[in-house]
């Protein structure tokens, strides 16, 4: 289809410039032309090309991302206004977002040959992690994943742009349907993709990797591939490691990129939303020799890998919400202080359960303190030593679970708030579950006093397990306890921080 002249009126929507012509489809600026004021935010119209040239990929993209988009509720996706008819003239209006593309970013960086820093490399590759969370979360998987497909707003949120290659677990998959052939663009697109196989989230990771190669080094961890024989490389090839094309990226940096690129989806991040706490949380970041070496991989371990990739059977994905909320990201919030060991017993076992039915998952170990322990101008009570202080007292509380097979961290977090603290926290660093003691107050108090457990129940963003001491623990204690010995205090679980 030509190019719309600015002037030129479609279904009640007027057309003003071009902003962007791609490979696929024009976009243009619209305004309505009756006058009406517009639905609160700028539109965009995006108008497939259909010339005798282009393939019927175009046109089943457009149909996709039509559909896609009118399933997408969330402020990392642009909001759908309305679409065409595909007989007549197909388009799909949607809200225009201001900022910069990934594009832009390494476009500046190549031109004033200047390397991006690391924070800012984290800066970006949390808010696009962050983004595709979001959409993972709603069953999406974007698919298309590359620097002009992800935009950054001035506030530093993430924004996926361009669902044309997408998979929605619950829709026909009409690309696999009618292209049987590698849907994606070549440099980014993940090995099972290469093979066929869509759906699986963990195919935005890997692209989200490649990504943060390019941010990091300012190439292409795989090259531009233009053949089958190319892209299928990737199934067993390992990219030249980040520190050996800049060396002042550091190991979590380079152990966070690679193993975004792993061949093996199994191996990469089990979802967006732990690559996001990772970049979010460099210091918690458990570096391996994948995040130190800055030699290629031995010749040998590419010919095994080769050998396996000949005969590998990627399995179809499951949907991905399910994916994601086998692998979740579990908070504990641990008290410090006026609170009984067998409220601390229990908690433990409590963790224990729901990280024993969810291999994979995270742990996050997290205590809040008053800011004014910190505050003190007694060299014992400086803000390291303090912190240092309780991170020892998580790591002994956490010393007695088995969590081998699951990332653990640790965190001090200083507010008045408690309860507002762990919200905070729990929003910032995509939490599924949190686990909490439950209220010490009696029923009469908690009508009118918003204890720290009740405000989280009421106001967290996902499901939330209030621990009350177990009876069997204080009678092993009482039995325990010698002759004459005073009983210890039986709260049901202490205030949190």
């Amino acid at each position: 289809m030509k190019l719309l002249e600015p002037g030129t009126e479609l279904d009640g929507f007027m057309v003003d410039e071009c902003i962007h012509s791609g490979g696929m489809a024009h976009i243009y600026r619209v305004h309505y032309s009756d006058g009406r004021p517009g639905p609160g935010f700028d539109m965009a119209m995006k108008v497939p090309r259909m010339t005798a040239g282009d393939g019927a990929e175009n046109i089943v993209s457009f149909e996709v991302e039509c559909q896609i988009m009118q399933a997408l509720n969330d402020p990392h996706t642009p909001r759908f206004v309305a679409a065409g008819d595909l007989l007549r003239v197909p388009y799909l209006v949607m809200e225009y977002i201001s900022g910069r593309t990934l594009d832009e970013w390494l476009e500046e960086a190549q031109n004033q040959r200047q390397a991006i820093t690391v924070d800012e490399i984290a800066r970006l590759g949390l808010a696009t992690a962050r983004a595709a969370h979001a959409v993972h979360q709603q069953n999406v998987v974007h698919l298309d994943l590359k620097p002009a497909n992800v935009l950054i707003r001035p506030d530093g949120s993430g924004v996926l742009l361009d669902f044309g290659l997408s998979c929605h677990a619950q829709f026909p998959d009409l690309l696999a349907e009618q292209l049987r052939k590698a849907i994606g663009s070549p440099a980014w697109i993940a090995p099972e993709q290469v093979v066929g196989v869509r759906g699986d989230p963990r195919s935005d990771v890997f692209a989200i990797g490649v990504m943060l190669y390019q941010l990091c080094t300012g190439e292409l961890p795989f090259g531009a591939p233009t053949t089958m024989g190319g892209l299928r490389q990737r199934l067993w090839m390992d990219p030249v490691p980040p520190r050996r094309l800049r060396p002042d990226i550091p190991a979590w940096l380079q152990e966070i990129v690679l193993r975004c690129l792993e061949p093996e989806a199994a191996k990469r991040y089990p979802s967006a939303a732990h690559l996001a706490f990772d970049l979010a949380n460099p210091s918690q970041v458990h570096v391996t020799r994948r995040g130190t070496h800055t030699e290629g991989t031995p010749f040998r371990v590419h010919f095994m890998r080769w050998l396996r990739a000949a005969g590998m059977h990627y399995q179809p994905s499951p949907m991905a919400a399910q994916q994601i909320e086998e692998v979740p990201i579990v908070m504990v919030a641990v008290p410090h202080q006026d609170v009984s060991d067998a409220t601390l017993y229990s908690l433990r076992q409590a963790v224990a359960r729901s990280m024993g039915t969810r291999p994979g998952a995270r742990l996050a170990c997290v205590t809040v303190i008053s800011p004014g322990l910190t505050s003190s101008t007694d060299a014992s009570k400086s803000e390291t030593l303090v912190h240092r202080r309780f991170l020892s007292k998580l790591r002994q509380w956490a010393e007695p679970l088995d969590l081998s097979g699951h990332q653990t961290s640790y965190h001090v977090l200083e507010s008045n708030d408690t309860a507002q603290a762990l919200l905070d926290y729990a929003h910032g660093n995509n939490v599924s579950v949190i686990v909490m003691g439950a209220a010490t107050h009696g029923l009469k108090t908690q009508r009118f006093v918003a204890t720290v457990p009740i405000k989280v129940a009421m106001e967290a963003p996902c499901t939330i397990i209030l621990v009350k001491q177990q009876l069997p623990f204080e009678r092993l204690s009482e039995r325990q306890r010698a002759p004459g010995e005073a009983a210890a205090g039986s709260d049901d679980a202490g205030p949190i921080g």
